[in-house]
Parts: C-alpha cells; sequence; structure tokens
C-alpha cells in the first residue's frame, strides 16, 4: 500500500461519519432532485424560475460532495490523476429513465472512440461523465443537458486495471 493511500486511512468513526453524512445528502439531494422535478411541470413567473435554478445548482453542489466523499472513501485512488474524473477505460452501466440500461466505456477524447461504438463511449468530461465521477452502483445521479436535468442510476463500474 502506498504512503498517499495510507494517509486516506480513516478511523472506523471516522469512515462511520463519513457514510452518515454521505446518507444525508443522498436523502437531501433526492428531495431538492424531486421539487426541481415539480418546478419543469409549472408555469410561473421569474421568481419561481430562479428559485427552480436555485435548486438545480443546489443538485449540482450536493453532487460535487458525494463524489468527494466516496472518492475519500476510495482511499483517493479511483481516480487517482484526477479526482472528481472517471479515468479512461473505465465500464459503466446505467439506468436512463424508461428503464433503459446501457453499458458505457470512458475515453479520454473523443476521436478515440471505436468506429460504431459512438452511441456506448462516454468522454470523461462530458456532462454524463462528470456528474458519474465518485458514485457508487445504486446511485442516481442527475446533470444538465440542453434538453434541461437528466437522471441516470449507475448499476455498475468498473475501474481499468
Amino acid at each position: 500500500m502506498s504512503d498517499e493511500h495510507e494517509a486516506m486511512a480513516f478511523s472506523s468513526e471516522e469512515r462511520d461519519q463519513i457514510i452518515n453524512e454521505l446518507a444525508q445528502l443522498r436523502q437531501r439531494r433526492d428531495r431538492l432532485a424531486a421539487a426541481f422535478e415539480g418546478d419543469q411541470d409549472t408555469v410561473g413567473d421569474r421568481g419561481d424560475a430562479a428559485d427552480a435554478l436555485q435548486r438545480a445548482d443546489d443538485v449540482a453542489a450536493i453532487d460535487d460532495q458525494i463524489r468527494r466523499l466516496n472518492w475519500l472513501l476510495d482511499g483517493g485512488v479511483a481516480a487517482a490523476a484526477s479526482p472528481g474524473r472517471l479515468p479512461d477505460g473505465t465500464e459503466l452501466t446505467v439506468r436512463f429513465p424508461a428503464d433503459r440500461v446501457v453499458r458505457l466505456r470512458v475515453v479520454a477524447v473523443v476521436e478515440e472512440t471505436p468506429a460504431g461504438e459512438q452511441d456506448t463511449t462516454l468522454t470523461a468530461d462530458s456532462p454524463l461523465g462528470l456528474a458519474l465521477a465518485g458514485h457508487h452502483p445504486g446511485d442516481t445521479v442527475s446533470y444538465s443537458t440542453p434538453q434541461g436535468r437528466q437522471h441516470v442510476e449507475l448499476l455498475e463500474v468498473r475501474y481499468p486495471s
């Protein structure tokens, strides 16, 4: 084990505190995400739109904190070179709305996408790639697209060896 990894070791009490904080963050995130989804169904004034934007920002900030805490619990090694990013070659299985399950492979740059695999590759710096970094199977992750806020459930993560 490297000195860097040992420096990230937590006592069982510290680990439990982080796990409890993660659970609270996930609950808060789910409540905010549900409120945000409700916002999209209503028509209101600019104040309502500002509130909805603030909730979306709050969800994104909570997602960032969840990623950071998961990264710490993993010993900071899952994406050691770039915390908050998925390493090149990571394989993910995600469930999109309407129960559409897709297996994706992370590539560093779009040009590395093999021919015919454009629908099954994901760049680490894409909105979805950034949103998935640091999450674990079972997490529901939201991310921004030109069509609005989207959600996926992370089913499986396999880091490159």
